[in-house]
Parts: structure tokens; C-alpha cells; sequence
């Protein structure tokens, strides 16, 4: 399977064009993009059940979207992500959208992950609340 790189600069500027013409209304887009990307690491991570956290964890920072990742049953902390650009409201819309793809899938059912804490509005962190639905 090909894959693309983008680096951290081309990921604003397509964040800062699709606000351009959608505002906000765009963040919609990039959390069902992770959900999209999240959903072939979930795959992949299932293979072993029992390790699945830390192989979802590895390929997330394989792939470039953090530096340094925990999970736990309801928290995520991630540190380097690569959507962080200062702003006043959480930008990680994407990996958002990868994490509560790998809850749902390892869990078998619905969950909703908010990002509560973001590096973007000056936080040394990212931290996401998963809650079962």
C-alpha cells in the first residue's frame, strides 16, 4: 500500500483554507478524516487484542500524528501532535476522531471523545475524555 507524507506546515494551511471558506463548520470534516484514518490502525491493532493500546499508540507515532501517547479506559494524554498551531480553541481534530475510532472498535460499541485539554491554546499537553455512549 502507497502512503503520502505531509508535514506539519502543509496540515495548517489546508486547516487554515478549508476555515477560510467553512469556518468552524470544518472541524466536522477533519475529526471524520481521522475517523477514516483511525479505522485501518484500529484494524491493524486488533490483530492483538491484548496489546492493542500499545500497538495503536505505536502507529500513531509511526505515522507522525504524536510524539508520545497514553491511553487509559477513559483518558487519552498525547504529546507533539502534529495538528497543534496556536489557536484559541483545541485543534486535533483528527487524531480526535482516530481515538474514539480505536475506542469503538476495541470496545465494541459507541463512545464520544471530546479533546478537553489542547497544546494548541498553551496546555503542555492534549488530553481527550472517552465516554461510552
Amino acid at each position: 500500500m502507497r502512503q503520502v507524507k505531509l508535514d506539519q506546515e502543509e496540515l495548517r494551511q489546508i486547516k487554515e483554507l478549508y476555515e477560510g471558506v467553512m469556518s468552524h463548520a470544518c472541524h466536522g470534516l477533519f475529526f471524520k478524516e481521522g475517523s477514516v484514518i483511525g479505522s485501518t490502525m484500529a484494524e491493524e491493532a486488533l490483530k492483538d487484542k491484548a496489546h492493542f493500546f500499545d500497538l495503536a499508540g505505536k502507529l500513531l507515532r509511526e505515522r507522525g500524528w504524536v510524539e508520545e501517547i497514553r491511553f487509559s479506559d477513559h483518558e487519552v494524554v498525547a504529546k507533539g501532535s502534529i495538528e497543534v498551531a496556536p489557536s484559541d480553541i483545541p485543534t486535533c481534530h483528527r487524531l480526535r476522531g482516530m481515538l474514539r475510532e480505536f475506542y469503538e472498535r476495541f470496545k465494541g460499541g459507541r463512545v464520544k471523545c471530546t479533546e478537553e485539554m489542547c497544546a494548541s491554546t498553551g496546555n503542555p499537553e492534549c488530553r481527550f475524555r472517552i465516554e461510552e455512549m
